[in-house]
């Protein structure tokens, strides 16, 4: 009876498996094995000349426009995991709290995420690209009498990185927010409570109560958002119109400009595979720091 049932455990999981290894595990050694190669995605892959780590030595030593994109990539997110997480929190932590239409608030805030990124990246481009010399945000700091902050917001190279990364904020705070409120509900309310009569005000029970118990919240928030922010680049395409501009050019896009311009798809996959490895990294240093100070708080 225990290996029947075994069995009949291990039937219901291998569709699932079946499906993962078609669609991630064999296009992964696929592509890390090409990762070798130098191949144009045109001759049989059997006549591909075996580079061995050359692929890779040329990412790490001689391709600024790689580390170039990883710094752009890498100041979009400091700006996601700072600005689009806060503003995330502090929604969820009005929400959570009694206040009037609260429900209709959580829908209108998670619109923005659910809207398709490339409909997004249309729409703000509109909204900031320069039309006829001005746009709408121009004309509206014309209209409020602040002529001297207007600029071209994705044309200058010295603020389309930052007006990307709002803009980014803009569309993927909602994720945050919803899982923020979700750990939020989840805290006993009889904690504030008690904290209450201990005499504790709004700020030591928000230090106290709430920041140690959402801390692990925290943790998977700022996770989720290094590795969604660091492969962002839909968004992008449609805000600058596809030009894969140096200043905005992020590690998707170069792989992508490497693959269209040159045809180099084993250098394209070493870029992939070593993109792949830096999120890793950093999401595991991410993760044992802040699990760190958080056994140092206990």
């Amino acid at each position: 009876m225990k290996i029947k049932s075994t069995l009949e455990n291990y039937l219901f999981v291998t569709p699932a498996v079946l499906i993962f290894s078609v669609f991630y595990i064999i296009p992964f050694i696929f592509v890390f094995r090409l990762g070798f190669y130098d191949w144009d995605g045109i001759v049989p892959l059997k006549d591909a000349v075996f580079v061995g780590l050359s692929n890779f030595k040329e990412i790490l030593f001689h391709d600024p426009g790689w580390w170039q994109a990883m710094r752009n990539a890498g100041w979009i997110t400091l700006i996601a995991l700072t600005f689009q997480n806060c503003l995330a929190f502090l929604l969820a932590w009005a929400c959570d709290r009694e206040i009037r239409m609260k429900n209709f608030y959580r829908v209108v805030f998670f619109i923005p995420p659910v809207l398709s990124e490339i409909v997004v990246g249309l729409v703000w481009r509109f909204i900031i690209n320069d039309v006829d010399g001005a746009n709408m945000i121009n004309r509206l700091l014309i209209q409020m009498g602040l002529p001297h902050f207007t600029h071209s917001w994705l044309n200058d190279p010295r603020y389309a990185l930052t007006t990307v990364a709002l803009v980014h904020s803009w569309k993927g705070f909602g994720w945050g927010f919803l899982i923020f409120l979700a750990g939020l509900q989840a805290i006993p309310r009889e904690l504030y409570e008690a904290a209450r009569i201990d005499g504790a005000n709004a700020w030591k029970s928000f230090k106290s109560v709430t920041l140690p118990l959402m801390m692990p919240v925290i943790i998977l928030v700022a996770i989720l958002t290094v590795l969604g922010t660091m492969q962002a680049f839909v968004l992008i395409i449609g805000l600058v119109g596809g030009e894969f501009a140096g200043h905005t050019s992020v590690p998707v896009l170069r792989i992508l400009a490497v693959m269209r311009d040159s045809s180099r798809f084993g250098y394209a996959c070493a870029q992939g595979i070593s993109f792949g490895a830096i999120l890793v990294i950093i999401s595991f240093i991410q993760y044992r720091f802040a699990k760190e100070r958080q056994i140092r708080k206990l």
